[in-house]
C-alpha cells in the first residue's frame, strides 16, 4: 500500500510506518463528541462515530501505541517512542456515555477540556449560532471520569474568542474557569484549551500568568520537549478518515513540509 506526498512515493503496510512521527514527539490527538449527529448539526464532522473511534484507538494499541498525560509534556521527546494524548473539547456527554469503556479497556487515558460556567449545562455557544443542543457532562460525571485515571482540563468560562475580547474580559475568562473547575472538583488544573484555536502573544501570557502548566492550540503538529508549552499543537480528529492511518497520513504530510 502506498501513498504520494509531495512528489514522494511513501510504502507502508502496517503503522510502525510512522515510528519516526513518534520519536520526535508525542502527537495530541483531539476529539470533539462521539456518536451519529443529531438532527439539525451543522458541524457533523465534530461527531465521530463510535465504531470509527473504537477503530482508532483498538488499532494504536495492537501496533504497541500508549496513552501518557499532559503533565508529563517536559519529556515528550523519548527515543522508540510510542505515546500520544487523546483530548476531548467541550465536555460533551457523548464523551462520557461512549468513550469511557473503549479507553479502560485497553488502558488508556484522556484529557476533557471542559467549559467550566456550563458544567451540566448545553452548548450555549454553539446554540446561539443556531447550532443544535448538546448535552454537558455534569458535576458527577465529571467525578467518575477523574476517578477512572483521566485528566480534565479548563476550557474558559463560556468559550468565547479570547482574542475578540478585551484584556480583562479574556483573564476573567482564563482564571475563573481554573478556579471553578478547582473548587468544584479539588484538584489543581493545569492545562487551558484555546477556545476556537483563538490566541494571540497576549492571550498565550495571560494563560502563563494564570498559573496553567501548558496551553494547547488547534495549530496541527507534534509536542516536543522545546516547544513553548503554551502553544503546544494538536491533530484534530474529525470524520473522515476512516482509520488512524488517515491521522497519520496528515501528520506525516505536515512532518515534511516543517521540515523542509
Amino acid at each position: 500500500m502506498h501513498h504520494i506526498f509531495q512528489g514522494r512515493l511513501v510504502y507502508y503496510s502496517r503503522l510502525a510506518t510512522y515510528n519516526r512521527i513518534f520519536q520526535e514527539g508525542v502527537p495530541i490527538l483531539t476529539y470533539h463528541k462521539l456518536g451519529t449527529p443529531p438532527q439539525g448539526v451543522r458541524k457533523k464532522d465534530l461527531y465521530v462515530q463510535l465504531n470509527l473511534f473504537r477503530r482508532q484507538v483498538e488499532e494504536l494499541w495492537k501496533e504497541g501505541f500508549h496513552t501518557t498525560q499532559l503533565q508529563g509534556h517536559k519529556d515528550f521527546t523519548q527515543p522508540n517512542n510510542r505515546r500520544l494524548v487523546i483530548a476531548f473539547d467541550d465536555g460533551s456527554r457523548t464523551v462520557f456515555q461512549h468513550a469511557m469503556v473503549p479507553l479502560q479497556k485497553l488502558g488508556f487515558t484522556a484529557i476533557q477540556y471542559l467549559v467550566a460556567g456550563h458544567i451540566g449545562g448545553r452548548n450555549e455557544w454553539d446554540t446561539l449560532l443556531g447550532e443544535a443542543e448538546d448535552p454537558l457532562m455534569d458535576e458527577s460525571q465529571v467525578r467518575t471520569w477523574l476517578s477512572a485515571g483521566h485528566e480534565i482540563g479548563a476550557h474558559t468560562l463560556t468559550h468565547p474568542h479570547l482574542t475578540h475580547l478585551g484584556r480583562r474580559r479574556a483573564r476573567e475568562e482564563i482564571t475563573s474557569s481554573k478556579k471553578k473547575l478547582e473548587d468544584m472538583f479539588g484538584i489543581a488544573v493545569q492545562h487551558f484549551c484555546y477556545p476556537y484555536g483563538s490566541w494571540k502573544v497576549w492571550v498565550r501570557d495571560l494563560v502563563e500568568e494564570a498559573g496553567y502548566k501548558t496551553g494547547v492550540t488547534t495549530n496541527p503538529g507534534i509536542c516536543t520537549n522545546i516547544m513553548d508549552p503554551f502553544t503546544l499543537p494538536r491533530i484534530g480528529v474529525r470524520q473522515p478518515p476512516r482509520n488512524i492511518r488517515g491521522l497519520l497520513d496528515r501528520l506525516f504530510l505536515y512532518l515534511s513540509n516543517w521540515r523542509e
